[in-house]
């Protein structure tokens, strides 16, 4: 019986998921093929099928990740003592990834395809909980070392924060002239002033 080398597996559904996001973000979800994915990852079906047992896997899986590197981010920006810095730097993330339109793209796609998929739906709620519950910390903490307004409510507060991301990736969808990098500063004045962040 031979034996499979973890090493190779890993690095080869690698290749098959960055593949599938390509082209899940260029040609959307329902319009990529498996042949597709099969061409950009430079394997046959039969041997795409070894690693996934089908296109919605790989969506699935793509989605799983994000989740998992987004908690990995949080963990470490949960580290940080400055937590006021930490989530500028967490939206400063937020513009280099809605800058990259491969990224933006996939992004968008698999939100659209949750409101015709229950599965993908909970996974991107999933993820989503994760994310403004990491944000509402850093809240709590910069309201605390008194940074920030302590009346806000860190919860609604970081909802809304979550929604202004959310916004990043649709004006990047809707308005071809829109560069994430070059509002970024409008993005921090934004933030600074819903916050009420303390200069000092």
């Amino acid at each position: 019986m031979r034996t499979v080398d973890p090493v190779k597996h890993a690095a080869r559904r690698r290749q098959i998921l960055e593949a599938a996001a390509s082209c899940f973000a260029e040609m959307g979800f329902h319009g990529t093929r498996t042949a597709d994915i099969c061409k950009r990852a430079g394997m046959s079906p039969g041997n795409l099928f070894h690693y996934f047992p089908s296109k919605h896997a790989i969506i699935v899986e793509l989605i799983d990740s994000e989740g998992v590197q987004t908690a990995a981010f949080l963990e470490r920006l949960a580290a940080e003592e400055d937590a006021l810095g930490a989530l500028f730097a967490l939206m400063e993330a937020v513009v280099a990834l809605a800058a990259d339109p491969e990224y933006a793209g996939l992004t968008l796609d698999t939100a659209a395809e949750a409101q015709r998929d229950e599965g993908i739906a909970a996974l991107l709620a999933r993820n989503d909980r994760q994310l403004r519950a990491g944000i509402a910390d850093l809240l709590r903490r910069a309201a605390a070392a008194g940074r920030i307004d302590p009346e806000l409510d860190a919860e609604d507060a970081a909802t809304w924060i979550a929604a202004q991301i959310d916004g990043i990736f649709a004006r990047v969808a809707t308005d071809p002239s829109f560069a994430p990098r070059e509002q970024a500063p409008m993005l921090r004045l934004l933030l600074t002033r819903f916050l009420r962040v303390d200069p000092t």
